[in-house]
């Protein structure tokens, strides 16, 4: 698996990932983006905002980076970078399938992404990241799975999955909604010849939604890398919006609500990779203190109360605008 070469970096960050939904189109609804992009939002003024979060990343020990078919141009500024980079040999790459970008490049479309799980859409889209990234491209990850997926009982595309990871390419599933943790046990349940399928899940967790976290456990012990996403809750932990008890925390560390956030998701042992969504350099160097943060039990169990119902927190998600 592609994850046993983190495994073996010993750099404090290893364990942060870079996720690129945040930059890889003009929009997304994460809170804050008109004080972290400004009114520019060009296809090369966030290539170019890519590529240097990239290099920072990089330079800081960061060796996964997240992308995916709906991140806009996510994959084609990865590409790039990439391809500039041969000394970023050791980088690996996960992207995702399932919901196709339908904003043309704008951030008041009426519908921003379209999820289809269906094989056809699978075959369009692997040949469509294939065509970029080729054989950078590490683990294939099932976008936003649910329980009600039709990716969790389409036996000819686990039949096509199963194919390509006889092929070498790692398969996963992400997962979202409060339902999170029914869909990780019906995927842990998924079997090919016997054998299961998946070897990843990436799905939403932080202080706020920590619903799917026994179901995470459950995955980590059945040997699956688990990949966190949205550890900062969409910008709803980050200083201006985060929480008091967050903000104590903060201040008692001397570090930033962001990086608390973040260290809390890092001191779950079933925690491989935990991404960061930064969108400018120096949130991503504020992210990357995570690693650096250590919380006492104290500070923990301050923390949990923090913890909102399932269905509230994605309903509040879900009215999040795109900006």
């Amino acid at each position: 698996m592609p994850f046993a070469r983190l495994a073996t970096a010993t750099t404090p960050t290893c364990h942060i990932g870079l996720g690129l939904a945040a930059v890889g189109r003009p929009g997304y609804i994460n809170l804050g983006r008109e004080r972290d992009l400004g009114e520019d939002r060009s296809v090369e003024t966030l290539r170019t905002r890519t590529h240097e979060l990239l290099d920072a990343a990089y330079a800081q020990g960061v060796r996964y980076v997240d992308v995916a078919r709906s991140y806009g141009r996510s994959e084609e500024f990865l590409a790039d970078w990439l391809r500039a980079r041969p000394d970023a040999a050791d980088v690996v790459v996960g992207s995702k399938w399932g919901y196709t970008y339908t904003a043309g490049w704008s951030t008041d479309a009426e519908q921003h992404e379209v999820k289809d799980h269906s094989l056809r859409t699978y075959e369009r889209q692997r040949a469509e990241t294939d065509e970029l990234l080729g054989d950078r491209l590490d683990l294939y990850q099932i976008h936003s799975v649910t329980p009600d997926s039709p990716a969790l009982t389409d036996k000819e595309l686990h039949a096509k999955l199963a194919e390509a990871t006889a092929g070498g390419l790692t398969i996963g599933f992400s997962t979202s909604g409060p339902a999170q943790a029914d869909a990780i046990r019906a995927a842990l349940a998924v079997t090919v010849d016997g054998a299961p399928l998946f070897r990843t899940v990436q799905s939403t967790y932080n202080v706020l939604e920590t619903s799917a976290g026994p179901a995470l456990a459950e995955a980590h012990d059945a040997g699956l890398t688990v990949i966190v996403k949205e550890g900062m809750a969409n910008g709803r932990l980050s200083a201006p919006q985060a929480p008091d008890a967050l903000r104590a925390v903060a201040e008692e560390t001397s570090l930033g609500c962001d990086a608390v956030a973040l260290a809390v998701i890092l001191h779950r042992p079933w925690a491989g990779v935990v991404l960061s969504g930064a969108a400018t350099t120096g949130q991503l160097a504020s992210n990357l203190h995570a690693a650096a943060v250590d919380l006492d039990e104290d500070q923990l169990a301050r923390l949990a109360p923090l913890a909102e119902e399932p269905a509230a927190y994605w309903e509040r998600r879900g009215q999040l605008p795109w900006h």
